[in-house]
């Protein structure tokens, strides 16, 4: 096989390979083709996305790094303390192999948070599956649930949020993105960088298997039927050894003896290395063989592009080696020099004295000498197609109870109880939601009065029918979950999820969702942090999913007496729809899985009315003038009445709009809207102040002790409906 041949095969195109032999001079050999191909591969280099992902707004007050300077986004809370969070994609390792590729997915976000100085203290979660009815899928709904629960649970820290969604798009490509969110006191934080020549490259952790060897390489190519032979290329974790690798870590930072350090995630040794040096402009010598391995005999370029977990690189100043060592020692770490930082702008490998690689460092990064492309895009047919939906077409229901009744067993729509029994979500103790549901999940700051507000929001089918303002809606809702829960938004970090870049209609999904993600983050003072970009989610058979860019966010509530929740409280209450209703099912649940219309526009937004809504939720909740919030999204206005009323058992009556279609009223996604609930006492204030405020509002009926009543008919008691919402999954898994 010809060096060009063997480029190709390690996923570098011919141009690649010429830009390498330009760089270094010279032929490459098999070792450094192996690193360019991992750190050019789009999972290190984002080569296809950074052009579009500049544009993206990254500045604030709030921001203490910026975006993509660190291994997590730093946004300054008060009080002397940060918040590091970011969200991060392990969707091929978790196609091949659900229990570790999700685990490790957990443990890299988690590593993310702590390598900064931050301890973790809550964690989320966005996934997407195939068709519940089908066996893959439930293969691997179990396993990822189990992987992300057994790590999670067992390094400490609680899952305190997420989503989970079903659709045909992800039956071969499932996707599961991790979140994590520390806090750190300022000034605190340690910086992924080398400097200072002389000074000792330790590596600390874990040993160095041969699993995930490439898989940087692996997450960046589409899912085929011979992707299981990529199956070295997923990670097998280890919460256990992560939890004493985590104290270690925020140890040795607090002794002063650490310059720098960096997770070992994507490419291993190679990335760490590699962005280490080119942020801190020196070069370094490492030696492969001091690495410890738990394998004998491992060649030089599978230590370097092993991604076994639990490691992390630290570059230590001269003179404090054994102030580090004495602390991984008593964490019964592995700590070891594995080389020392130069004055050259190289990276030069070794085994023993042969030397394998050596290439400038910058040339491996982004911002360096990493290929930078600018995709063609066009709008895809479908794309016309979608507009032309019209709602007249549709016969409205004349049993909405049954609609109704058809609407909770679907599984976006049910419970997803099940899943969130498997996590862990009151260690720590910090959870505020467990027992007091709110739209967003919401955990102590501890030594505060304070709360972090955070959620992960995306409707994919959204983002397909629109993706400039389904991306806008998905920050939108993220914001509003965050408002309803009494917090005020802080800051986003994405996952951004997409077929094949090369596919001219999947870009422009690509680009359009960037640009309505900068329209919203704009409008809600949400600056970007950071995040992850997972191109070739898509298949042969398949195709590409949908267009699934993630929203994690933060947000803050400056007094924990300021939390607002979901539920129901007092019989009798007034129930209270602000926002406008609208003849639309655009895109619902009820339009695309009841009546199986597939394609048609977005559901009703305007990011103006959000905004203003927002605002007016922030103040009546300041005012104290309302029992409970509970946006309107999935599934519309029944929906959020039912998941409103069933915690506390109670029930509802209402009464349809008669200026609205009833199937609209009930069951349509059109965005914007809020249900709250008013006691009799705050009636004619909270009445006061929205007319004061001038935005659309509504009654719209009373909380009821149990009884479902929608237009003047009995629908049941609200245990009947509960029952049915909260098994739909446990019953497909049992089935």
């Amino acid at each position: 096989m010809t060096t060009v041949q063997q480029a190709i095969e390690l996923g570098l195109s011919a141009d690649e390979f010429d830009l390498i032999k330009g760089i270094l001079d010279r032929v490459p050999n098999f070792t450094e083709l192996s690193i360019y191909s991992v750190m050019w591969s789009e999972h290190c280099s984002y080569k296809n996305s950074i052009k579009w992902l500049k544009t993206l707004p990254r500045e604030s007050s709030k921001m203490l790094v910026s975006a993509g300077e660190e291994n997590a986004g730093l946004v300054d809370i008060g009080d002397g303390l940060a918040c590091a969070f970011k969200i991060e994609s392990h969707n091929h390792p978790s196609a091949l192999e659900p229990y570790q590729g999700a685990a490790t997915g957990v443990g890299g976000i988690h590593r993310d948070i702590f390598t900064m100085g931050a301890r973790p203290i809550a964690a989320l979660n966005s996934l997407r599956f195939g068709k519940l009815s089908e066996k893959r899928t439930q293969h691997l709904l179990k396993g990822v649930v189990k992987g992300i629960g057994d790590y999670g649970n067992s390094f400490g820290v609680p899952t305190v949020g997420g989503e989970v969604y079903f659709d045909e798009c992800y039956q071969t490509n499932p996707l599961v993105n991790a979140m994590s969110a520390g806090i750190v006191k300022v000034g605190n934080t340690v910086s992924a960088t080398s400097e200072g020549v002389g000074n000792p490259v330790f590596i600390v952790g874990s040993s160095t298997g041969k699993d995930g060897i490439a898989g940087a390489a692996f997450a960046s190519k589409d899912l085929s039927e011979d992707s299981m032979n990529d199956l070295p290329a997923v990670q097998v974790g280890d919460p256990f050894q992560e939890k004493l690798l985590l104290e270690a870590s925020l140890e040795v930072i607090a002794s002063g003896a650490v310059v720098g350090m960096q997770d070992m995630g994507a490419a291993g040794i190679t990335c760490s290395t590699s962005e280490m040096s080119a942020k801190g402009e020196h070069g370094m010598k490492i030696y492969l063989d001091k690495v410890p391995t738990r394998q004998d005999n491992m060649l030089g370029w599978e230590i370097l592009l092993s991604e076994s977990q639990e490691r992390m690189l630290v570059v230590v100043e001269k003179g404090k080696e054994a102030v580090v060592q004495e602390i991984f020692d008593k964490w019964d770490l592995n700590c070891v020099q594995i080389g020392e930082v130069t004055e050259s702008e190289f990276l030069e490998y070794y085994m023993g004295e042969e030397l394998l690689a050596k290439v400038p460092c910058q040339s491996l990064v982004l911002g360096g000498g990493a290929p930078v492309y600018d995709r063609a895009y066009e709008e895809p047919p479908y794309y016309e197609a979608y507009k032309k939906f019209d709602i007249q077409e549709i016969k409205e229901p004349e049993n909405l109870k049954a609609i109704a009744e058809a609407l909770v067993k679907l599984p976006n729509i049910a419970s997803k109880k099940w899943v969130a029994q498997q996590y862990d979500s009151m260690v720590g103790i910090a959870n505020m939601s467990t027992n007091k549901p709110s739209d967003a999940a919401l955990v102590r700051v501890m030594g505060t009065n304070k709360a972090l507000a955070l959620t992960v929001d995306c409707n994919s089918r959204y983002i397909k029918a629109d993706p400039k303002l389904g991306c806008s809606l998905a920050v939108a809702e993220a914001a509003r979950n965050i408002v309803c829960s009494g917090g005020v938004p802080q800051a986003i970090t994405n996952c951004l999820n997409f077929g094949n870049p090369h596919n001219k209609h999947v870009y422009w999904q690509f680009v359009n969702a960037i640009q309505g993600m900068s329209e919203a983050c704009r409008k809600f003072d949400t600056p970007v942090t950071g995040g992850n970009v997972s191109f070739y989610n898509q298949s042969s058979d398949d195709g590409p999913v949908n267009p699934t860019p993630t929203i994690g966010m933060l947000g803050l509530l400056q007094d924990i007496n300021n939390q607002m929740t979901l539920d129901f409280k007092n019989e009798g209450d007034t129930i209270y729809m602000i926002g406008e209703a609208h003849d639309d099912i655009n895109s619902s649940e009820y339009l695309f899985n009841i009546l199986d219309v597939k394609e048609s526009p977005i559901p009703h937004f305007n990011l103006e009315e959000e905004f203003t809504l927002q605002e007016v939720i922030k103040a009546i909740i300041k005012e104290d003038l309302i029992e409970s919030a509970h946006d309107i999204s999935e599934g519309g206005l029944f929906i959020a009445l039912l998941e409103s009323a069933k915690v506390n058992g109670k029930g509802f009556t209402v009464a349809c709009d008669e200026n609205y279609r009833k199937d609209a009223y009930l069951f349509g996604e059109s965005a914007s809207r809020v249900v709250v609930s008013v006691c009799e006492e705050n009636r004619e204030n909270f009445d006061q102040f929205m007319s004061k405020a001038g935005f659309p509002f509504s009654k719209i009926g009373y909380v009821s002790n149990g009884d479902i009543s929608v237009n003047d008919e009995n629908w049941g008691n609200i245990s009947s409906w509960s029952h049915e919402y909260d098994n739909v999954i446990d019953a497909a898994l049992s089935a």
